[in-house]
């Protein structure tokens, strides 16, 4: 049989690449007979009350009529449910006083998927109308940044990352910050930044930038033209996924906020939910219809009536975010009893659902680590992954020489206690046997 011969674009996204590899490896299992500690992916824990709130959702939409088989039975449209869209709208610009109607509003199948269509509609090859062609890319300005994003450009080179700046908070606790001097200067030399990416709560770090780093970069995103795109898949107003007091969501004109049903208990429903400007809304609408026809409507109806009379918001205050402090606050404890003695860090816990260790005297790279703690049965991620967006003009430094580059590890702390537990001990048995 003759082999299929793949397009650029089915070469550049079925090619080599760090998320393939990575997805490919962890799917992989373990030697036989070892036990597996799934301290890798990005899944939610289940939480009860969350569970049960969905279940109560789902019965009633069973008992309600012919509401079920209407669900089941008929697309949305493709900017999605509109009276989940609605009640979305309705409680945004109530809480927060955004000036927000349905028409800010779209919806993907998941925030993965959206994140895919605005880098590709914003960046690349861009050409006016004197035919003139330009080649403009995603700017995100705090890496080590979400590895999902990184093979997400059709064209190459579509990214650049701005390396962090870190500062050491004291009882074996760092954390990173936007260098805004780096940052300036890259947005004023280079006119071909077509949007900034941010998440925050971060992945993979568990930063949660300030009101203030994301005002100030809201305010060059209108200085220069250009969208500022927060992923709030852990944030405000649900997950609620963020332990410090003082981040407030925010939006204007200028920013695309991203978010999420997943991390609030419904990641297998894949509803992704965009506040933008019209155009981009419209825009982000019509390559739904041509890629998916219409979003998943089974995520939107569930959560409807619970965002509509605040229930969704009040679990996320009262049953999430303590579930997930106090979940972090036992891994905390539990790397600091067993890496004690070596010459390691943990990024400031501050939300999202995990860790970021840092191992300065590692003596092998994180991705030998990795299979280091796959043959325990221990599954985290490399942070080599974390570090991408290659600035080809050379004006930033590469990202393989940022302090971290090798020297850290993502652990998802999501998992049973006595699962992570055993899985910090281990890692803290190999990483100590690798020192330097």
């Amino acid at each position: 049989m003759t082999e299929a011969i793949f397009s650029d674009f089915g070469r550049k996204l079925t090619g080599d690449s760090g998320i393939l590899r990575l997805m490919d490896d962890l799917g992989s299992p373990p030697p036989p007979g070892i036990r597996t500690y799934a301290l890798g992916g990005g899944n939610p824990a289940q939480i009860a009350q969350v569970e049960s709130l969905y279940r109560a959702e789902m019965e009633r939409i069973l008992q309600d009529g012919r509401a079920f088989e209407d669900l089941i039975g008929r697309y949305d449209g493709p900017q999605g449910k509109a009276s989940f869209i609605e009640a979305v709208a309705s409680y945004l610009s109530r809480s927060y006083g955004w000036a927000i109607t349905p028409e800010n509003i779209a919806i993907t199948n998941g925030s993965q998927s959206a994140c895919f269509y605005l880098f590709n509609l914003l960046a690349g090859t861009c050409t006016d109308a004197s035919a003139c062609r330009t080649r403009r890319k995603i700017l995100f300005p705090l890496v080590p940044e979400y590895v999902g994003y990184a093979d997400q450009g059709i064209e190459p080179g579509l990214f650049v990352g701005i390396p962090s700046r870190f500062e050491d908070c004291g009882s074996n606790t760092f954390k990173y910050f936007v260098d805004f001097e780096r940052l300036e200067s890259y947005l004023a030399g280079h006119r071909d930044v077509a949007a900034m990416c941010v998440s925050r709560p971060t992945n993979p770090t568990g930063n949660v930038l300030t009101d203030g780093e994301v005002r100030r970069m809201a305010s060059l995103a209108a200085r220069y033209g250009i969208p500022l795109i927060v992923d709030n898949a852990y944030g405000l107003p649900w997950p609620h996924i963020i332990f410090t007091d003082d981040a407030t969501p925010y939006w204007d004109e200028n920013v695309i906020l991203s978010m999420s049903l997943s991390k609030i208990g419904l990641p297998s429903l894949r509803t992704g939910i965009i506040i933008a400007r019209k155009e981009i809304v419209d825009a982000l609408s019509k390559l739904n219809s041509i890629v998916a026809l219409a979003s998943g409507s089974l995520g939107q109806a569930i959560a409807e009536r619970l965002i509509r009379d605040g229930s969704l918001i009040s679990c996320a205050s009262s049953c999430v975010r303590p579930f997930y402090e106090e979940k972090n606050r036992k891994a905390v404890q539990w790397v600091h009893r067993y890496f004690a003695g070596g010459d390691y860090a943990v990024h400031k816990g501050e939300g999202s659902i995990f860790l970021w260790l840092l191992m300065r005297d590692l003596a092998v790279p994180t991705k030998v680590l990795y299979r280091k703690l796959k043959e325990r049965g221990v599954i985290v991620v490399p942070g080599e992954y974390f570090f991408f967006g290659q600035d080809e003009s050379s004006s930033l430094p590469p990202a393989e020489s940022h302090p971290h580059y090798s020297k850290c590890l993502r652990l998802n702390y999501a998992r049973p206690d006595d699962e992570l537990e055993e899985g910090i001990r281990i890692l803290a048995e190999v990483y100590k046997a690798n020192r330097r």
